[in-house]
């Protein structure tokens, strides 16, 4: 073996070894344009450290169905409905028909007030201060057939007190040819919204 000989695979050796322990991928061939005589060591080096793994598709769908969820209606916002769906404005035979009278009495002053609402739209009240006739607008008055229209009102008991408790207002409402008379102590969400539509008409004490 020839002297150059010796020496090439010397350095080939010397690369492999130096290579492998590096991780490193040695290969051996012919550059174009090279001596046919004269090998060439070329080396070429694989990536020591992994490329960036890009993100993954169940990062990428949570991000897309999180940006989704954002974008979108609240459910609860989409699915609320008024208080009186489902609610027919109660008829008006006459103007001087009595649609409503919800009469407050007890408490520890032993008050006692009255209100009214008839067929033409005004709403009558009685109180210390006397007898008081107000005019309800189309949209308020329409507001309080509705209430009196609640379908959730044929529910609600004719009588619903708390007889152990002590001076306590006491409601009585007539309508529709019912009289119901509650102090408010039991949770009755239709009944509630026909008294407080009906208190504003009150004189504030």
């Amino acid at each position: 073996m020839s002297v150059r000989g010796g020496a090439l695979l010397a350095v080939v050796f010397l690369a492999t070894a130096t290579l492998g322990s590096t991780g490193c991928t040695l290969t051996i061939g012919k550059t174009s344009g090279a001596p046919a005589d004269g090998g060439v060591v070329t080396a070429t080096a694989s990536a020591a450290s992994p490329s960036p793994t890009p993100p993954s598709a169940s990062a990428s769908a949570s991000a897309s169905a999180s940006a989704s969820a954002s974008s979108s209606p609240s459910p609860s916002l989409a699915t609320t409905s008024s208080p009186s769906r489902g609610a027919t404005p109660v008829p008006v035979r006459g103007p001087g028909q009595k649609l409503v009278v919800m009469t407050i009495s007890g408490g520890f002053a032993g008050v006692h007030q009255e209100v009214t609402l008839r067929g033409d739209a005004t709403v009558l009240t009685r109180g210390r201060g006397g007898p008081v006739v107000h005019r309800a607008g189309a949209a308020r008055f329409r507001e309080l057939r509705i209430l009196l229209g609640a379908p959730a009102l044929k529910d609600v008991p004719d009588f619903t007190m708390n007889m152990s408790a002590h001076d306590m207002f006491q409601y009585t409402l007539q309508f529709n040819g019912r009289t119901i008379m509650t102090d408010r102590s039991s949770e009755l969400p239709a009944l509630e919204r026909l008294i407080n539509a009906l208190s504003r008409w009150l004189p504030k004490s």
